[in-house]
Protein backbone atom coordinates (compact mmCIF):
# COMPACT_ATOMS: atom_id res chain seq x y z
CA UNK A 1 0.00 0.00 0.00
CA UNK A 2 1.26 3.38 -1.06
CA UNK A 3 2.31 6.53 1.52
CA UNK A 4 -0.70 8.11 3.30
CA UNK A 5 -0.16 11.32 1.85
CA UNK A 6 -0.68 11.01 -1.39
CA UNK A 7 -3.22 7.85 -1.14
CA UNK A 8 -5.36 10.74 0.90
CA UNK A 9 -5.80 12.74 -2.02
CA UNK A 10 -6.38 10.24 -4.68
CA UNK A 11 -8.74 8.43 -3.07
CA UNK A 12 -10.57 11.63 -1.79
CA UNK A 13 -10.64 12.57 -5.39
CA UNK A 14 -12.01 9.46 -6.84
CA UNK A 15 -14.77 9.80 -4.06
CA UNK A 16 -15.17 13.29 -5.61
CA UNK A 17 -15.73 11.28 -8.97
CA UNK A 18 -18.14 8.67 -7.77
CA UNK A 19 -20.65 11.49 -6.99
CA UNK A 20 -19.67 12.32 -3.39
CA UNK A 21 -19.72 15.66 -2.00
CA UNK A 22 -17.41 17.39 0.32
CA UNK A 23 -20.04 16.63 3.47
CA UNK A 24 -20.33 13.14 2.86
CA UNK A 25 -16.83 12.27 2.43
CA UNK A 26 -15.99 13.97 5.90
CA UNK A 27 -18.43 11.99 7.59
CA UNK A 28 -17.08 8.61 5.50
CA UNK A 29 -13.85 10.07 7.24
CA UNK A 30 -14.92 9.87 10.36
CA UNK A 31 -16.93 6.81 10.44
CA UNK A 32 -13.90 5.09 9.01
CA UNK A 33 -10.60 6.45 10.31
CA UNK A 34 -8.28 4.30 7.68
CA UNK A 35 -10.23 4.92 5.16
CA UNK A 36 -7.56 8.08 3.46
CA UNK A 37 -4.86 5.04 3.77
CA UNK A 38 -6.79 3.10 1.33
CA UNK A 39 -5.70 3.31 -2.26
CA UNK A 40 -7.50 4.24 -5.14
CA UNK A 41 -7.29 1.45 -7.07
CA UNK A 42 -8.58 -1.16 -4.00
CA UNK A 43 -11.69 1.12 -3.69
CA UNK A 44 -12.04 0.46 -7.85
CA UNK A 45 -11.88 -2.97 -7.38
CA UNK A 46 -14.70 -2.81 -4.65
CA UNK A 47 -17.08 -0.54 -6.42
CA UNK A 48 -16.97 -2.33 -9.54
CA UNK A 49 -17.09 -5.74 -8.30
CA UNK A 50 -20.41 -4.37 -5.99
CA UNK A 51 -21.59 -2.23 -9.42
CA UNK A 52 -21.53 -4.78 -11.80
CA UNK A 53 -21.35 -8.14 -10.58
CA UNK A 54 -23.55 -8.09 -7.74
CA UNK A 55 -25.45 -5.51 -9.56
CA UNK A 56 -26.40 -2.85 -7.39
CA UNK A 57 -27.42 0.14 -8.63
CA UNK A 58 -25.19 3.10 -8.38
CA UNK A 59 -27.33 5.48 -6.47
CA UNK A 60 -27.99 2.65 -3.73
CA UNK A 61 -23.89 2.23 -3.99
CA UNK A 62 -23.62 5.62 -3.06
CA UNK A 63 -25.93 5.49 -0.19
CA UNK A 64 -24.00 1.92 1.31
CA UNK A 65 -20.55 3.72 0.82
CA UNK A 66 -21.33 6.41 2.71
CA UNK A 67 -23.43 4.33 5.61
CA UNK A 68 -20.17 2.08 5.63
CA UNK A 69 -17.29 3.58 4.16
CA UNK A 70 -15.19 0.47 5.81
CA UNK A 71 -17.00 -1.47 2.59
CA UNK A 72 -14.36 -0.08 0.44
CA UNK A 73 -11.50 -1.57 2.43
CA UNK A 74 -12.52 -5.09 2.07
CA UNK A 75 -10.58 -7.42 -0.28
CA UNK A 76 -12.18 -8.03 -3.48
CA UNK A 77 -11.15 -11.71 -3.67
CA UNK A 78 -11.02 -13.41 -0.32
CA UNK A 79 -13.66 -11.45 1.47
CA UNK A 80 -16.11 -10.10 -1.02
CA UNK A 81 -16.60 -12.90 -3.46
CA UNK A 82 -16.60 -16.03 -1.24
CA UNK A 83 -19.80 -13.74 0.58
CA UNK A 84 -21.59 -12.72 -2.13
CA UNK A 85 -21.40 -16.32 -3.76
CA UNK A 86 -22.36 -17.88 -0.18
CA UNK A 87 -25.66 -15.41 -0.20
CA UNK A 88 -26.15 -16.33 -3.43
CA UNK A 89 -26.38 -20.27 -2.75
CA UNK A 90 -28.97 -19.60 -0.71
CA UNK A 91 -31.34 -19.76 -3.80
CA UNK A 92 -32.10 -15.99 -3.32
CA UNK A 93 -34.10 -14.82 -6.32
CA UNK A 94 -32.07 -12.04 -8.57
CA UNK A 95 -31.61 -8.55 -7.38
CA UNK A 96 -32.26 -9.99 -3.64
CA UNK A 97 -28.37 -10.27 -2.45
CA UNK A 98 -28.07 -6.83 -3.97
CA UNK A 99 -30.74 -5.38 -1.86
CA UNK A 100 -29.79 -7.07 1.35
CA UNK A 101 -26.16 -5.73 1.10
CA UNK A 102 -28.17 -1.99 0.51
CA UNK A 103 -30.09 -2.83 3.75
CA UNK A 104 -27.22 -3.72 5.84
CA UNK A 105 -23.84 -3.39 4.41
CA UNK A 106 -22.05 -4.89 7.62
CA UNK A 107 -23.31 -8.52 6.14
CA UNK A 108 -20.05 -8.62 4.24
CA UNK A 109 -18.07 -8.53 7.20
CA UNK A 110 -19.60 -11.42 8.60
CA UNK A 111 -18.18 -14.93 8.27
CA UNK A 112 -22.03 -15.75 6.82
CA UNK A 113 -20.43 -19.18 5.69
CA UNK A 114 -19.74 -20.26 9.53
CA UNK A 115 -22.98 -18.61 11.06
CA UNK A 116 -25.11 -20.23 8.31
CA UNK A 117 -24.99 -23.68 9.76
CA UNK A 118 -26.46 -22.87 13.38
CA UNK A 119 -27.84 -20.02 12.15
CA UNK A 120 -30.34 -23.23 10.07
CA UNK A 121 -30.33 -25.57 12.49
CA UNK A 122 -31.77 -23.73 15.55
CA UNK A 123 -34.36 -21.78 12.95
CA UNK A 124 -35.27 -25.75 11.67
CA UNK A 125 -36.06 -26.34 15.04
CA UNK A 126 -38.96 -23.86 14.61
CA UNK A 127 -40.10 -25.51 11.30
CA UNK A 128 -38.49 -22.77 9.01
CA UNK A 129 -36.72 -24.25 5.93
CA UNK A 130 -33.72 -23.71 4.41
CA UNK A 131 -35.44 -21.97 1.60
CA UNK A 132 -37.46 -20.16 4.35
CA UNK A 133 -34.36 -18.96 6.27
CA UNK A 134 -33.25 -17.69 2.86
CA UNK A 135 -35.77 -15.52 2.45
CA UNK A 136 -35.78 -14.23 5.90
CA UNK A 137 -32.35 -13.29 5.36
CA UNK A 138 -32.92 -11.64 2.25
CA UNK A 139 -35.64 -9.56 3.91
CA UNK A 140 -34.05 -8.66 7.18
CA UNK A 141 -30.08 -9.87 6.27
CA UNK A 142 -29.33 -8.30 10.13
CA UNK A 143 -30.11 -11.92 11.40
CA UNK A 144 -26.94 -12.80 10.39
CA UNK A 145 -25.17 -10.22 12.97
CA UNK A 146 -27.47 -11.51 15.85
CA UNK A 147 -26.00 -14.34 18.06
CA UNK A 148 -28.47 -17.74 19.06
CA UNK A 149 -27.98 -17.80 22.31
CA UNK A 150 -29.21 -14.16 23.42
CA UNK A 151 -31.15 -12.89 21.11
CA UNK A 152 -33.02 -15.49 18.91
CA UNK A 153 -33.68 -18.38 22.01
CA UNK A 154 -34.19 -15.37 24.47
CA UNK A 155 -37.10 -13.99 22.15
CA UNK A 156 -38.61 -17.74 21.43
CA UNK A 157 -38.72 -18.83 24.97
CA UNK A 158 -41.19 -15.01 25.49
CA UNK A 159 -43.02 -16.69 22.56
CA UNK A 160 -43.26 -19.62 24.10
CA UNK A 161 -44.32 -18.13 27.61
CA UNK A 162 -47.50 -16.42 25.33
CA UNK A 163 -48.66 -19.89 24.82
CA UNK A 164 -47.43 -19.90 20.93
CA UNK A 165 -45.70 -23.17 21.61
CA UNK A 166 -47.44 -25.70 18.95
CA UNK A 167 -44.83 -26.79 16.28
CA UNK A 168 -44.33 -23.89 13.23
CA UNK A 169 -46.35 -21.52 15.16
CA UNK A 170 -43.13 -19.04 15.68
CA UNK A 171 -41.56 -19.95 12.16
CA UNK A 172 -45.20 -18.42 10.91
CA UNK A 173 -44.64 -16.03 12.87
CA UNK A 174 -40.96 -15.09 12.12
CA UNK A 175 -42.24 -15.44 8.16
CA UNK A 176 -44.91 -12.60 8.69
CA UNK A 177 -42.36 -10.32 10.60
CA UNK A 178 -38.61 -11.19 10.06
CA UNK A 179 -37.74 -8.26 12.38
CA UNK A 180 -39.44 -9.41 15.40
CA UNK A 181 -36.43 -10.88 16.29
CA UNK A 182 -34.26 -7.54 16.51
CA UNK A 183 -36.07 -6.38 19.15
CA UNK A 184 -35.76 -6.51 22.88
CA UNK A 185 -37.59 -8.74 24.84
CA UNK A 186 -37.94 -6.35 28.07
CA UNK A 187 -38.04 -3.09 26.44
CA UNK A 188 -40.21 -3.68 23.51
CA UNK A 189 -41.74 -7.29 23.23
CA UNK A 190 -42.55 -7.99 26.85
CA UNK A 191 -44.07 -4.35 27.61
CA UNK A 192 -46.25 -4.74 24.23
CA UNK A 193 -47.59 -8.06 25.85
CA UNK A 194 -48.08 -6.55 28.99
CA UNK A 195 -50.40 -3.28 27.59
CA UNK A 196 -52.81 -6.06 25.27
CA UNK A 197 -53.40 -7.69 28.42
CA UNK A 198 -53.85 -5.35 30.95
CA UNK A 199 -54.91 -2.22 29.31
CA UNK A 200 -56.80 -3.32 26.27
CA UNK A 201 -58.02 -7.02 27.81
CA UNK A 202 -56.58 -9.28 25.31
CA UNK A 203 -55.23 -12.53 27.00
CA UNK A 204 -55.03 -15.93 26.69
CA UNK A 205 -55.92 -17.43 22.92
CA UNK A 206 -56.91 -14.15 22.21
CA UNK A 207 -53.73 -12.25 22.80
CA UNK A 208 -52.01 -15.64 20.81
CA UNK A 209 -54.60 -15.33 17.73
CA UNK A 210 -53.76 -11.22 17.91
CA UNK A 211 -49.67 -12.13 17.54
CA UNK A 212 -50.17 -14.86 15.20
CA UNK A 213 -52.70 -12.84 12.37
CA UNK A 214 -50.51 -9.66 13.37
CA UNK A 215 -46.88 -10.42 15.21
CA UNK A 216 -46.05 -6.71 13.62
CA UNK A 217 -48.27 -5.22 17.01
CA UNK A 218 -45.90 -7.14 19.26
CA UNK A 219 -42.84 -4.66 17.87
CA UNK A 220 -44.59 -1.39 18.03
CA UNK A 221 -43.84 1.44 21.02
CA UNK A 222 -47.13 1.18 23.74
CA UNK A 223 -46.67 4.81 24.72
CA UNK A 224 -46.24 6.11 21.42
CA UNK A 225 -48.50 4.29 18.97
CA UNK A 226 -50.82 1.69 20.87
CA UNK A 227 -52.14 3.87 23.82
CA UNK A 228 -52.51 6.76 21.90
CA UNK A 229 -55.36 4.74 19.48
CA UNK A 230 -56.39 3.01 22.18
CA UNK A 231 -57.73 6.05 24.27
CA UNK A 232 -59.11 7.70 20.81
CA UNK A 233 -61.07 4.48 20.17
CA UNK A 234 -62.28 4.96 23.31
CA UNK A 235 -63.16 8.40 22.79
CA UNK A 236 -65.53 7.16 20.71
CA UNK A 237 -67.58 5.86 22.73
CA UNK A 238 -66.57 2.60 22.21
CA UNK A 239 -66.63 0.33 25.70
CA UNK A 240 -63.58 -1.80 26.73
CA UNK A 241 -65.27 -5.31 25.88
CA UNK A 242 -66.03 -3.43 22.43
CA UNK A 243 -62.35 -2.26 21.98
CA UNK A 244 -60.99 -5.82 22.55
CA UNK A 245 -63.48 -6.67 19.92
CA UNK A 246 -62.26 -4.45 17.15
CA UNK A 247 -58.41 -5.38 18.19
CA UNK A 248 -58.97 -9.33 18.07
CA UNK A 249 -61.02 -8.97 15.18
CA UNK A 250 -58.60 -6.37 13.32
CA UNK A 251 -55.11 -5.81 15.05
CA UNK A 252 -53.62 -2.68 12.85
CA UNK A 253 -56.68 -0.74 14.26
CA UNK A 254 -53.63 -0.03 17.28
CA UNK A 255 -50.93 1.51 15.00
CA UNK A 256 -53.38 3.12 12.20
CA UNK A 257 -52.80 6.38 12.21
CA UNK A 258 -55.57 8.47 14.32
CA UNK A 259 -55.37 11.21 12.27
CA UNK A 260 -55.07 10.02 8.85
CA UNK A 261 -56.79 7.09 9.06
CA UNK A 262 -59.02 6.51 12.15
CA UNK A 263 -61.12 9.56 12.88
CA UNK A 264 -61.66 10.62 9.53
CA UNK A 265 -62.89 7.26 8.73
CA UNK A 266 -65.06 6.89 11.97
CA UNK A 267 -66.41 10.74 11.03
CA UNK A 268 -67.22 9.48 7.62
CA UNK A 269 -69.43 6.07 9.13
CA UNK A 270 -71.26 8.41 11.09
CA UNK A 271 -71.71 11.52 9.70
CA UNK A 272 -72.26 10.53 5.86
CA UNK A 273 -72.92 7.06 6.34
CA UNK A 274 -75.67 7.63 9.04
CA UNK A 275 -74.41 4.54 10.46
CA UNK A 276 -73.67 3.72 14.02
CA UNK A 277 -70.21 3.26 15.46
CA UNK A 278 -71.17 -0.27 16.83
CA UNK A 279 -71.48 -2.03 13.33
CA UNK A 280 -67.83 -1.09 13.38
CA UNK A 281 -67.47 -3.92 15.99
CA UNK A 282 -69.08 -6.54 13.78
CA UNK A 283 -66.66 -5.53 11.11
CA UNK A 284 -63.23 -4.45 12.50
CA UNK A 285 -61.93 -4.77 8.54
CA UNK A 286 -64.03 -1.11 8.26
CA UNK A 287 -60.64 0.43 9.55
CA UNK A 288 -59.03 -1.36 6.26
CA UNK A 289 -60.44 0.21 3.57
CA UNK A 290 -59.13 3.03 1.65
CA UNK A 291 -62.07 5.99 2.38
CA UNK A 292 -62.29 7.31 -1.47
CA UNK A 293 -61.62 4.74 -3.52
CA UNK A 294 -63.86 2.41 -1.65
CA UNK A 295 -65.66 3.66 1.38
CA UNK A 296 -67.27 7.35 -0.45
CA UNK A 297 -67.36 5.28 -3.77
CA UNK A 298 -69.66 2.54 -2.15
CA UNK A 299 -71.66 4.66 0.04
CA UNK A 300 -72.35 6.42 -3.19
CA UNK A 301 -73.59 3.44 -4.99
CA UNK A 302 -75.88 2.63 -2.09
CA UNK A 303 -77.05 6.38 -1.55
CA UNK A 304 -78.08 6.87 -5.79
CA UNK A 305 -79.96 3.21 -5.42
CA UNK A 306 -81.61 4.22 -2.13
CA UNK A 307 -80.79 0.77 -0.51
CA UNK A 308 -78.75 -0.56 2.49
CA UNK A 309 -76.62 -3.61 3.67
CA UNK A 310 -74.24 -4.31 6.13
CA UNK A 311 -70.30 -2.85 6.08
CA UNK A 312 -69.43 -6.70 5.35
CA UNK A 313 -71.41 -6.67 2.20
CA UNK A 314 -70.57 -3.26 0.82
CA UNK A 315 -67.32 -3.57 1.74
CA UNK A 316 -65.64 -7.64 1.27
CA UNK A 317 -65.39 -7.40 -2.45
CA UNK A 318 -63.04 -5.71 -5.10
CA UNK A 319 -63.92 -2.59 -6.71
CA UNK A 320 -64.96 -4.64 -9.97
CA UNK A 321 -67.17 -7.33 -8.00
CA UNK A 322 -68.62 -4.55 -5.62
CA UNK A 323 -71.44 -3.04 -8.14
CA UNK A 324 -73.24 -6.50 -8.72
CA UNK A 325 -72.44 -7.53 -4.70
CA UNK A 326 -74.76 -4.81 -3.17
CA UNK A 327 -76.98 -4.58 -5.70
CA UNK A 328 -77.63 -8.68 -4.59
CA UNK A 329 -77.34 -7.76 -1.05
CA UNK A 330 -79.40 -5.07 -1.47
CA UNK A 331 -82.40 -6.96 -2.81
CA UNK A 332 -82.50 -7.38 -6.34
CA UNK A 333 -83.21 -10.57 -7.86
CA UNK A 334 -80.51 -12.97 -8.81
CA UNK A 335 -78.95 -12.56 -12.49
CA UNK A 336 -79.61 -16.38 -14.35
CA UNK A 337 -75.95 -17.07 -15.90
CA UNK A 338 -78.15 -19.09 -18.44
CA UNK A 339 -79.39 -16.18 -19.71
CA UNK A 340 -76.33 -14.27 -19.81
CA UNK A 341 -75.18 -16.63 -21.89
CA UNK A 342 -70.86 -15.66 -22.45
CA UNK A 343 -71.41 -12.29 -21.22
CA UNK A 344 -70.25 -12.12 -17.50
CA UNK A 345 -72.41 -9.65 -15.21
CA UNK A 346 -69.65 -7.23 -15.18
CA UNK A 347 -68.49 -7.65 -19.00
CA UNK A 348 -72.37 -6.85 -19.83
CA UNK A 349 -72.72 -3.57 -17.49
CA UNK A 350 -69.34 -2.22 -18.80
CA UNK A 351 -71.27 -2.70 -22.14
CA UNK A 352 -74.22 -0.55 -21.33
CA UNK A 353 -72.46 1.80 -18.81
CA UNK A 354 -70.43 2.98 -22.07
CA UNK A 355 -73.23 2.58 -24.85
CA UNK A 356 -70.77 0.08 -26.77
CA UNK A 357 -74.28 -2.09 -26.88
CA UNK A 358 -78.16 -1.27 -28.20
CA UNK A 359 -81.01 -2.12 -26.16
CA UNK A 360 -82.21 -3.57 -29.35
CA UNK A 361 -79.42 -5.43 -29.96
CA UNK A 362 -81.04 -8.95 -29.84
CA UNK A 363 -78.54 -10.96 -30.17
CA UNK A 364 -76.91 -10.18 -26.87
CA UNK A 365 -78.71 -11.94 -24.17
CA UNK A 366 -77.90 -9.66 -21.64
CA UNK A 367 -80.85 -7.67 -23.24
CA UNK A 368 -83.13 -9.91 -22.01
CA UNK A 369 -82.96 -8.71 -18.63
CA UNK A 370 -82.22 -5.39 -19.41
CA UNK A 371 -85.62 -3.91 -17.70
CA UNK A 372 -84.50 -5.57 -14.66
CA UNK A 373 -81.27 -4.32 -14.49
CA UNK A 374 -82.82 -0.81 -15.31
CA UNK A 375 -85.25 -1.19 -12.58
CA UNK A 376 -83.02 -1.84 -10.18
CA UNK A 377 -80.60 0.70 -11.16
CA UNK A 378 -77.85 -1.43 -11.58
CA UNK A 379 -77.06 0.44 -14.44
CA UNK A 380 -76.60 3.85 -12.83
CA UNK A 381 -74.77 1.81 -9.96
CA UNK A 382 -71.86 0.44 -12.01
CA UNK A 383 -71.41 3.84 -13.89
CA UNK A 384 -71.37 6.12 -10.84
CA UNK A 385 -68.26 3.23 -9.30
CA UNK A 386 -66.24 3.56 -12.71
CA UNK A 387 -66.76 7.33 -14.05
Amino acid sequence: MASGGSNAGSLTQWLREKGFDEDAIGRMSRRCRNLHSLDAGEATGVWDYLLDVVKIERRKLRHVVTKCPKVLTLSVGDKLIPTVQCLVTLQAKPGEVAQAIVKFPQILFHSVEEKLCPLLAFFQTLGISEKQLAKLLMVNPRLISYSIEAKFSQTVDFLVGLGIDKEGMIGKIMAKEPYIMGYSVDKRLRPTAEFLKSEVGIEGSYLQRVIMSFPDILSRDVDKILRPNLVFLRSCGFSKDQVMALVAGYPPVLIKSVKHCLEPRMKFLVEQMGRDMGEVVDYPQFFRHGLKRSLEYRHKVLKQMNSRCSLSEMLDCNQKKACVDIVMASGAPTINTEILGTYSAIEALKKFARLECPEDDLDNPFTKILPVIKSKKVLQSYSVLHN
